[in-house]
């Protein structure tokens, strides 16, 4: 394990957002053994959240590293508006609404509380009539608050400490009590209160301000319990943010997990296109009929069922992976499809009926077909079992696709040529 105080990790995990410095933040990150089984890693996680959910004074996330695009959590919603009271109060709604979902922990709203800042306000014509310098009256107040740095000091080992002076207090931190007590020194050496010099005086001020696209906006966050998708979390989430009143001017996005996979998924619609257009020219110079290619194609359906209800099965979401599985799982289809179909019309060239020739071609091909998926899906059963986020997915798609395909297809595949016989 390695710990950092008053600042977040390096980037230790490809895809985990850097924290920067801040005084009352601090992480540790934990490597696990790695015969660790993953029931035993997320078992661990969810007894330490039950551990330190309620320690007082603190708040502690466990969180566990997972593959995908950098996204600081994966349910977030942007809420844009000028008013930064109003938007405080949509963000509490919808906060509140988070708070009710199952499934739904570390939620986070960061203008939830409102930040009280001291301000000093200097009267420097007061200043300057009793002869002391504004460039004084901050150096003791800083002085007095945090210390002033006056030098360092080096050890025989080389080691360099900073020397800093400040003035005596009983707690551990500087309270109000001392700048009543401060007195700064005029250009005459003559002590003059602080009181005399400036009013203190208490702001609320908003812990942050940020923007997106020029618009004012604020973050809504959440992560996602053990046994729980950050899908399902989002879908119910698009259908609850509507019964939230938002004001006139102001809106809301879904981003998170939501936002990432519509970048991902993108561009995959023309690729999907690509790849069958890719297929049909490729078939249509291999058989020339466009009935022995839709013939072929008709397998691809095929597939996809045993895809989707693997993923049902084991339960991992239609990821980027997994759509990278089924293209590749066209493919695979395809190519045993093309074994049948073509010995089936080789046959028919050499003179046996329709019939006898879809019969032989259905029992000569039967065995190599079943061979080869067989091999592929023992390649992948390694890569499966062993439930790792970013390709289990890729290899249960294409071992539930090979499956459903290689069985469905022997019943499907001689049918559809019967009725599509092409002309030989």
């Amino acid at each position: 394990y390695a710990s950092n105080t008053g600042k977040g990790n390096p980037r230790i995990y490809y895809n985990v957002i850097p924290r920067n410095e801040s005084p009352d933040f601090g992480q540790i990150f934990v490597q696990l053994q790695e015969e660790t089984p993953p029931p035993v890693k997320l078992a661990l996680i969810d007894e330490l959240r039950d551990k330190f959910q309620n320690v007082p004074g603190v708040k502690i996330n466990v969180k566990n590293f997972e593959q995908g695009p950098p996204i600081a959590a994966p349910i977030s919603l942007r809420l844009n508006g000028e008013n930064l009271d109003t938007l405080r109060v949509v963000a509490a709604r919808v906060e509140d609404m988070l708070g009710k979902m199952d499934g739904a922990i570390y939620i986070d709203n960061p203008i939830s509380s409102i930040k009280t800042d001291l301000q000093i306000k200097i009267n420097k014509d007061k200043a300057t009539s009793l002869g002391v310098p504004v460039v004084e009256i901050d150096k003791m107040i800083r002085l007095a608050l945090t210390g002033y740095n006056v030098g360092t000091f080096t050890n025989n080992d080389g080691d360099a400490y900073n020397i800093t002076v400040t003035l005596p207090h009983n707690k551990p931190f500087a309270d109000l009590g001392i700048l009543n007590n401060l007195y700064i020194n005029n250009l005459a050496g003559t002590a003059v209160p602080l009181s005399q010099l400036a009013n203190l005086e208490f702001k609320r001020t908003p812990n942050t301000i940020t923007h997106y696209n020029k618009d004012r906006m604020t973050t809504v966050s959440a992560f996602v319990k053990s046994g729980y998708l950050a899908s399902n979390l989002n879908a119910q989430i698009a259908k609850d943010i509507k019964n939230i009143p938002f004001p006139k001017g102001y809106g809301y996005v879904i981003a998170g997990e939501v936002e990432s996979s519509q970048r991902s998924f993108g561009g995959m619609g023309t690729i999907i296109l690509i790849t069958i257009f890719g297929l049909l020219a490729v078939l249509l110079l291999e058989f020339g009929t466009f009935r022995s290619t839709l013939v072929v194609l008709s397998v691809i359906p095929l597939g996809v069922i045993g895809a989707i209800l693997i993923l049902l099965l084991t339960g991992y979401p239609f990821s980027f992976t997994a759509v990278v599985g089924l293209i590749a799982l066209m493919g695979i289809e395809v190519k045993n499809s093309i074994l049948l179909v073509d010995f089936t019309n080789q046959l028919r060239e050499e003179g046996k009926d329709l019939d006898t020739a879809i019969q032989e071609a259905g029992e000569i091909r039967f065995v190599p077909i079943l061979l080869t998926s067989m091999t592929a899906i023992g390649g992948l059963i390694p890569l499966a079992i062993e439930e790792n986020p970013l390709y289990s997915p890729l290899a249960y798609v294409l071992i539930g696709g090979l499956i459903t395909s290689t069985l469905l297809s022997r019943i499907v595949t001689p049918v559809l040529y019967k009725l599509l016989a092409p002309r030989i």
